[in-house]
Order: C-alpha cells, then sequence, then structure tokens
C-alpha cells in the first residue's frame, strides 16, 4: 500500500476506536465503516448488518444504495453470505455469484443483478457475541484476496469493540436496546433520504450524503437531522444547498 493508503488506514482505526465521545451516532460511525472499507480494501463496496435482538437481521450501512439493497435482500430472504455468517460466527465467501443459485437461490441472483459478483462476510464478534456482519463487495468474479479480508475482519472487530464499548459507557441501557434505537433511527434516516430525493431530484446515496454533509458541518446527529426533515421541521432546501460539499466522505 502507499504512504497515502496507509496513513488513511491507520486514520480509520483511530476512528473507528474512538467511540467516547458525547455526541456518538451509531448509524454514522457504521457509515464510516462501510465507505472506509470500500476506499482503503480491494473492493468495490461494502455493507453491515445488525442483530435487532429478536432472531433477526437488519440492514443498518452501506457504502452505495446498491450494496444497502442487496443487505436488505438477504434480510428478507434469508439466504446470502451475511447471513450465513452471523449464523456460524466465520467469515463466509463467493467467488462467484453467479454459481450460487443452489446455495443463494433468490440472493444470488438479485446480487448478480445489482451488478455484483462476489461477497465476502466477516462477523462483528467478540467471543460468542455476535451482533452483526461486515459484507465487503466486488462487481467483478474472483475470491476477494486475503490481504483485504483480513483487514475488513479487523475493521469489523474495532467497530464492535466501539459498539460494544459504548453499551458499558452508558450503563443503563443494554445492548438490545441501543440496538433497536439503531434500527428505529435507520427507519426515520430512509424517510428524510426519500424527502431529500424528492426535493432534489437525487439518488437515495447522494441524498444521504447530502444528510450526513449537514449533520457534520452543523455538529448534529445524523438521526437528529433525519427526524427534523422527516417531519418538515427542517427545510430540505437547506440540506440541498450544500449537498455538492457533502459528497465528500
Amino acid at each position: 500500500m502507499s504512504d497515502a493508503r496507509d496513513q488513511r488506514l491507520a486514520n480509520t482505526f483511530v476512528s473507528l476506536a474512538d467511540t467516547l465521545v458525547a455526541d456518538f451516532d451509531v448509524l454514522d460511525f457504521l457509515g464510516m465503516l462501510t465507505e472506509r472499507a470500500a476506499e482503503l480494501l480491494d473492493v468495490d463496496a461494502a455493507a453491515v448488518i445488525l442483530s435487532d435482538q429478536r432472531g433477526g437481521w437488519r440492514p443498518t450501512a452501506g457504502s452505495s444504495e446498491q450494496a444497502e439493497l442487496i443487505e436488505v435482500f438477504a434480510a428478507q430472504t434469508l439466504q446470502g453470505p451475511c447471513l450465513d455468517c452471523v449464523d456460524t460466527g466465520v467469515a463466509v465467501a463467493s467467488a462467484d455469484l453467479a454459481t450460487e443459485s443452489g446455495r443463494w437461490p433468490q440472493f444470488a441472483p438479485a446480487a448478480v443483478n445489482a451488478g455484483f459478483r462476489s461477497a465476502c462476510a466477516v462477523p462483528m464478534r467478540l467471543r460468542d457475541d455476535v451482533i452483526g456482519a461486515l459484507t465487503l463487495l466486488g462487481t467483478n468474479p474472483g475470491a476477494i484476496d486475503d490481504a483485504s479480508v483480513a483487514l475488513g475482519q479487523a475493521l469489523a472487530d474495532i467497530a464492535t469493540i466501539g459498539i460494544l464499548q459504548q453499551r458499558a459507557i452508558r450503563h443503563d441501557e443494554v445492548l438490545s436496546e441501543q440496538l433497536q434505537a439503531t434500527l428505529h433511527h435507520r427507519t426515520v434516516v430512509e424517510q428524510a433520504k426519500g424527502v431529500l430525493a424528492e426535493a432534489g431530484g437525487l439518488d437515495m446515496h447522494q441524498a444521504y450524503l447530502a444528510l450526513r454533509g449537514y449533520a457534520r458541518t452543523h455538529r448534529r446527529r445524523l438521526s437528529d437531522v433525519a427526524h427534523d426533515v422527516a417531519t418538515a421541521d427542517l427545510d430540505p432546501r437547506e440540506l440541498l444547498t450544500g449537498s455538492t460539499d457533502a459528497s465528500r466522505p
């Protein structure tokens, strides 16, 4: 790796480890995880699925709209590498999703139609506590290289520790409550993305970037900004004015 990429990777580990902040936002945190994974590893996209602590698994973040949709489909069909990964607690990979109709009869064709041909899901796990999975996706057939998988697992490990650390810090909450709140906030973010997409003629990922950019610029929680947009307490035009700047990671 180049010196610049090495430095960016080191900064990513520092950012993922630094959850001791008063305004910690799980959605923004996991969004950063997927974006940095797609940027720094030899993959084209990344996504996260989390346990809802009730036996179900919910898509939570993605580096692109297509990656998020794939995780939605995985959760709906209970198929795909991410679901096998959280069930077994070990990495699950496919070098060519086009050949996986036997293993994942509904998921594999959907993934290929979305433009993905290879995948590797690594567990978000601390000891026996599996809270989710990070899925690395490629647009070409061929196994995702070992170095990317190893770094992806390291990023997932750090993110998992960060989330569980928040549980320890906020001792009056249990993990299930925290994750339930995250999933609720995710629904609000999706609603806000729809409002911005319609108001500004954006695709859903551009709407997310505008939403996140506004939150960061104004030092607010992503979920709080999303709530204000979804309830019409914040004019979408305020976010759309800076949507170009907001597209930067």
